[in-house]
């Protein structure tokens, strides 16, 4: 078995548009989560019971089952609920892509939550005193002085989660996604070439996620000796 670059050339436009939909993947996922991992955080620490025994339960679900089958879930059952609700008595059509999105915003929510959370502990309970003692709301104090530090103090753990959420997307396959490994396996099963795509998708791969852990190993270094 020989590798045929020709084959390499013709399929590269095709895989730069699966290419393009897996960073679109990992971008909402890490606006999303970060966002709705925050919300989580904060009330994991709340002193409201109850809100704080919703959130931890949600993150420990999410963190004690794979991505793959809450892939399967939101994409299978989440129509039929939703046509059950309705009163449809069939499914709605959510798509692959709002799944996909909404399913790796709710999925990664659970692991910033978590990291997140450090962070707002990695904080000096000065800090805390301080913005009781000037008056600031919860809101105020959490957007303006302690969310800036937490993230700050995390934010090495959050690009790496970010590059595990990144290799993660490969996952969106298996409900025939084009995103960067599902493009790749449709012209291999297509022209019958599984060597030279699978080749090049473990490339491209390496490369985003090499250059992204040199980038955050750098960045740790500089935040350790408290270089801006």
């Amino acid at each position: 078995m020989t590798v045929d670059l020709a084959a390499l050339v013709n399929a590269f436009p095709f895989l730069l548009k699966g290419l393009w939909f897996t960073l679109q993947i990992t971008l909402v996922g890490v606006c999303g989560g970060i966002v709705f991992g925050s919300l989580l955080a904060i009330a994991r620490l709340s002193q409201n019971r109850l809100l704080s025994t919703l959130a931890t339960a949600y993150v420990n679900l999410m963190r004690s089952i794979p991505l793959i089958l809450v892939i399967f879930w939101v994409f299978f059952l989440v129509p039929w609920a939703i046509g059950w609700i309705t009163g449809n008595g069939r499914p709605v059509a959510v798509g692959a892509s709002l799944t996909i999105f909404v399913t790796f915003v709710l999925f990664e929510a659970a692991y910033y939550a978590e990291i997140v959370r450090a962070g707002f502990r990695s904080i000096s309970p000065g800090q805390y005193a301080a913005c009781d003692a000037l008056g600031l709301s919860k809101l105020h104090a959490y957007i303006y002085i302690l969310f800036p530090q937490a993230i700050r103090n995390v934010l090495p753990i959050l690009l790496t989660q970010t590059i595990v959420l990144f290799q993660d997307t490969s996952l969106v396959y298996v409900i025939s996604a084009t995103d960067l490994l599902g493009a790749a396996t449709k012209i291999a099963q297509r022209d019958g070439r599984l060597v030279e795509m699978y080749l090049i998708v473990g490339v491209i791969y390496f490369v985003f996620c090499f250059a992204a852990s040199q980038f955050v190993k750098q960045l740790q270094g500089r935040l350790a000796y408290g270089v801006r």
